[in-house]
């Protein structure tokens, strides 16, 4: 999931979503609904889906399943809205509403752009976090040569950070993202590998241990598991550019809800048989749970290799909103650097891959998701709707934003308890 080189437009992994036809709509070349259902497949999955098996050994793999499913069919609404949006004023707005920056320029102005911009930007960032924690956390795993150490910064997670600050300098120093863009393909290959791998050693395990599994957690753990949902379903920054290159627009809808419903079931599956084969251990990361077979070593090896490639891709969007507002849009190695080092520092201080996954989805990504979508939508169509249909838009906005400050008070106090275990 994330965004590939346009964030000041927010053309979300434009250059890096591989099925996307690289020509203009008027060209005719345009994607085929089974082209558009990969691409809204390559958008939204991602590293998320590791952190799931956790949060349901928290949650419960009944209450885990059904908050799965409420997150998959709102994130679907919200993302029509956008779209719903964006064809109301492609015809009367001078400028190609292509992107959801567009579309927040579109409807508020600067201030709407803006808005967008710093939720991409944020989700951006947080998204390389978390890829630091899991290669950094998963290597500690697999190579344990350094001593433990209560010093953060000089724990073993830390000290492979340190090893990998060098080489994505270098990687974050290239100013075009055509070389890394065939990444995008090997990235989702790997998660799908890594999935049947780890869903296959799950039946294995459960077969042979059948540990206790609980239904239904702690209502107190219900804000956590939206958090780490809304973080695995993260694509609604994808659904403009792929809306606009699709060939036939009136099954847009459609092909883009039997994705998300295919991508739902996959990631309970994957959730559920994680939780009932390890129980109460499962771990934040569930790679780490597999065995020491060369098999379970490869799995994570390439899943490391994967994140580790796909940070540079990832971070190009926080690069073009920096060096658009405080280097007037020139290229800045230097900042570039800055920016690396402060999301490495950052991912030293999370303990917890899940946690930081669960406080990432609980803010930015339910703000983005769908306060946004939901705040455009009334300002377009507000003054033509019946009542329903604007108290369903400023529910959801109410809805968010009580999701977003009690998700992010418990994911933050869920962080500070890990830290401090």
């Amino acid at each position: 999931m994330g965004l590939g080189s346009d964030a000041s437009s927010s053309s979300s992994r434009l250059d890096s979503a591989p099925l996307l036809p690289h020509h203009s709509a008027e060209g005719g070349h345009l994607s085929s609904q089974p082209k558009t259902f990969a691409n809204v497949f390559i958008a939204v999955v991602g590293a998320g889906v590791l952190g799931l098996p956790y949060t349901f050994s928290r949650t419960g793999w009944a209450a885990g399943s059904l908050l799965l499913l409420s997150v998959a069919l709102l994130t679907f609404y919200c993302m029509m809205l956008l779209v719903a949006c964006r064809r109301r004023l492609v015809d009367d707005h001078p400028k190609k509403l292509s992107s959801f920056g567009d579309l927040g320029d579109a409807v508020f102005g600067a201030p709407g752009r803006l808005a967008v911009d710093t939720m991409l930007v944020l989700s951006q960032a947080s998204f390389c976090v978390g890829y630091l924690i899991f290669i950094s956390n998963t290597m500690a795993h697999l190579y344990p040569i350094f001593a433990p150490s209560s010093n953060v910064f000089l724990s073993p997670k830390a000290l492979f950070i340190y090893a990998m600050l060098p080489f994505q300098l270098g990687l974050n120093s290239i100013k075009t993202l055509t070389l890394l863009a065939p990444l995008s393909i090997f990235a989702d290959v790997v998660d799908l590998g890594a999935m049947g791998v780890v869903v296959g050693q799950d039946v294995s395990t459960w077969l042979a241990t059948h540990p206790p599994v609980a239904a239904f957690g702690a209502p107190a753990a219900l804000l956590y598991g939206v958090g780490v949902s809304v973080y695995a379903f993260e694509g609604v920054c994808m659904v403009l550019p792929l809306e606009a290159e699709a060939a036939d627009k009136k099954k847009f809808g459609a092909t883009l809800g039997l994705s998300m419903a295919f991508i739902a079931v996959m990631y309970g599956l994957f959730g559920v048989m994680g939780y009932v084969a390890f129980g109460d251990t499962t771990r934040d990361i569930i790679t780490t749970n597999l065995g020491s077979g060369w098999l379970s070593a490869a799995v994570q090896l390439g899943l490391c290799i994967n994140l580790f490639f796909t940070m540079p891709v990832m971070m190009n969007p926080v690069y073009e909103v920096a060096e658009r507002l405080f280097h007037g849009k020139r290229y800045c190695w230097w900042m570039r650097w800055v920016l690396v080092v402060t999301v490495g520092l950052a991912a030293m201080l999370v303990p917890n891959f899940t946690d930081f996954l669960s406080l990432v989805g609980s803010s930015v990504c339910v703000l983005l998701g769908f306060v946004l979508p939901a705040t455009f939508h009334i300002k377009v169509f507000g003054a033509e709707m019946g009542w329903v249909g604007v108290l369903s838009d400023v529910l959801l906005v109410v809805l968010g934003l009580v999701l977003a400050v009690f998700g992010t008070y418990s994911s933050l106090v869920q962080i500070f308890h890990s830290s401090s275990a």
